[in-house]
């Protein structure tokens, strides 16, 4: 498989000189689990937010299918069919359920106007799907929901929107064991459909055990990286004792 989102020796920083990222070089392969790993603070979430367009990168280059996109801004990034799962909630609380999933696809349905092919409606059906449990949440104010719900709706946007590259920021944290299964269910369902994911999240465990390839992340620079199988071995002792943990 061919990569469908390279990082090339990519620094980003908020404020003048302080760097956050250092020459970071990460690829992502088209339908396979990529996971990103490291302590808080190592800079996993800035790598996000330097792909998807929020933080321009002071050196390098963000190339999608082959293409730079360095710089260009998230609504752009969104069109070419990469999506963002942040870890804090985008939906619009007072809005219902069915109207946070609709508004993305009538812009993208403006977008496409002339592709007789898209349908609103066979969208929002396919998500009734792969999404049953939200089914009797359609007309409930989207901050009526528990944290899950809510997640699962951020899931259910972005499979809507049919990308090609979703990036999930930390989908786990403050969720039920339950839950938590249930989305990184979804997680595996949007790699088996061919969209190409790269994971953050703070259970180093799962994100080994669902990805093809790890990167360590450590204070803005790539330290080590792998197949589940280099993680399991000696190979990345070392990293496994920096991180705290026995995979």
């Amino acid at each position: 498989m061919s990569a469908i989102l390279r990082m090339e020796k990519v620094t980003a920083g908020y404020i003048g000189d302080i760097d956050v990222l250092r020459d970071v070089d990460l690829s992502v392969e088209a339908g396979t689990i990529t996971g990103l790993i490291g302590l808080n603070g190592a800079g996993k979430s800035t790598i996000m937010k330097t792909i998807c367009g929020f933080l321009p990168p002071k050196a390098g280059a963000v190339v999608y299918d082959g293409e730079a996109i360095t710089g260009l801004p998230p609504h752009r990034l969104l069109e070419r069919g990469i999506f963002y799962i942040p870890q804090e909630s985008s939906l619009f609380r007072h809005m219902s359920v069915a109207d946070n999933l609709r508004l993305p696809l009538e812009t993208l349905a403006r977008r496409n106007k002339a592709d007789g092919k898209f349908s609103i409606g066979e969208r929002l059906a396919e998500l009734d799907r792969h999404f049953p449990a939200l089914k009797e949440k359609m007309s409930s104010p989207a901050g009526d929901l528990s944290g899950g719900q809510q997640k699962l709706v951020e899931f259910a946007k972005a499979l809507a929107m049919k990308p090609r590259l979703c990036l999930v920021d930390e989908p786990s944290i403050g969720l039920s064991p339950k839950m938590v299964e249930d989305v990184f269910g979804h997680i595996r369902l949007f790699a088996s459909l061919g969209i190409a994911i790269l994971l953050v999240d703070h259970n180093v465990r799962r994100v080994v055990g669902m990805a093809s390839r790890i990167y360590v992340l450590s204070l803005g620079s790539i330290t080590a990286s792998g197949t589940p199988a280099d993680f399991a071995g000696d190979l990345h002792e070392q990293v496994k004792g920096w991180l705290g943990i026995n995979f």
